[in-house]
């Protein structure tokens, strides 16, 4: 089988898209040969049967000059080359422009969507889609007509627990990770530490990696500054910048309980790359409550709530080390259940086969 790839970026040391690389490398392990238009290149890390084409976002190209290289890179890939599917990631924009041309092959497209953001452009990709697919039911926010629940693929061989790996014997940290962004609803986490802090007495240290995706979230980032000062945090709240991916399990390691703070209707991978590393996880999003399992009713939170979730964070802390363990071992076979990369490749692999038999 050979595949044509849409994606935002294919880059191994991006801090938020590396695992794009992760996905292409086990896809090629399956398929004879993939080419992947991507908006933007960095490190590449992958096989001899990936070709990449970069539309040139990192060269700071503009929307017609990359359009233009997005058509010249689509036919130059359809006339030399036998294309038995179209798999678009998180580019419904490309999927619109490509499908007149791919259904004029017989191509069969699928398309990935795992946001809450209910576009015209999504409407559009979704009917000129065979299959779309994502990584749970509440990330989809369209018509279920043609939706494949398929994991988050999450590499839980690179993201596991370390042999012999032991809590940080100081003071119980409390981990984020993501981008600095109003939907990441952070300022309920410091507000919740203010609660353990100054109401119940505990000694803890809040870590935050991740940097303003956007020119808009540069003024989040600086409200969350004033918040941590205007509590008397500045020795409990630490700030550090954006990490590549390949740098993420030992951090994640770190931490005595990893905290997702985003709502239902997001597929945040990284509260699963934490579980996947053996790590307790409260969350906000209903979404993981399959994955949460037996533990869902102690580790979900009220989005926007910081006295719940102060109250979640003071039973998981009140634990013995074993116990979270026990909880950490728990969560990382769910992971391994329900959104290894395994499983999400062999899933896609599949849905691929059943689209291009019928072609």
């Amino acid at each position: 089988m050979n595949l044509l790839v849409f994606n935002l970026a294919t880059d191994a040391h991006h801090p938020l898209l590396g695992f794009t690389t992760l996905w292409l490398n086990k896809l090629a392990e399956r398929v004879a040969a993939i080419h992947v238009i991507t908006m933007r290149a960095g490190v590449l890390q992958l096989p001899k049967n990936v070709q990449v084409y970069s539309l040139g976002k990192e060269r700071g190209y503009s929307e017609p000059r990359r359009a233009v290289r997005f058509y010249r890179f689509l036919s130059h890939i359809l006339r030399h080359h036998r294309i038995d599917l179209c798999f678009s990631h998180m580019t419904p924009l490309l999927t619109n422009l490509a499908a007149p041309l791919l259904k004029l092959h017989r191509i069969p497209i699928v398309t990935w969507y795992a946001h809450p953001s209910l576009t015209r452009q999504l409407k559009l990709a979704h009917f000129w889609s065979d299959r779309m697919v994502s990584s749970l039911p509440t990330a989809y926010p369209y018509r279920q007509d043609k939706l494949v629940v398929v994991g988050q693929g999450i590499d839980t061989d690179v993201f596991q627990p370390a042999a012999g790996e032991k809590e940080c014997p100081d003071q119980p940290l409390i981990l984020a990770v993501g981008r600095l962004s109003p939907v990441k609803d952070y300022g309920t986490l410091i507000a919740a530490v203010a609660r353990l802090v100054y109401q119940e007495q505990r000694p803890v240290t809040v870590r935050i990696v991740g940097n303003p995706a956007h020119p808009g979230d540069e003024d989040y980032a600086a409200s969350l500054r004033r918040q941590v000062q205007a509590l008397g945090l500045e020795t409990r709240v630490h700030f550090r910048p954006a990490v590549a991916l390949y740098e993420l399990p030992a951090i994640y390691r770190q931490c005595t309980v990893y905290v997702n703070l985003t709502p239902t209707g997001f597929g945040d991978k990284v509260a699963l790359e934490a579980m996947a590393c053996g790590k307790v996880c409260l969350a906000a999003n209903q979404g993981f409550r399959e994955t949460l399992g037996v533990y869902a009713d102690q580790l979900l939170f009220a989005h926007g709530d910081p006295e719940d979730l102060a109250g979640k964070l003071a039973n998981l802390l009140s634990l013995s080390e074993a116990q979270r363990q026990v909880m950490g071992s728990y969560l990382r076979q769910q992971v391994i259940r329900y959104h290894s990369l395994d499983r999400l490749m062999e899933r896609l692999v599949n849905l691929f086969t059943e689209l291009t038999a019928k072609g």
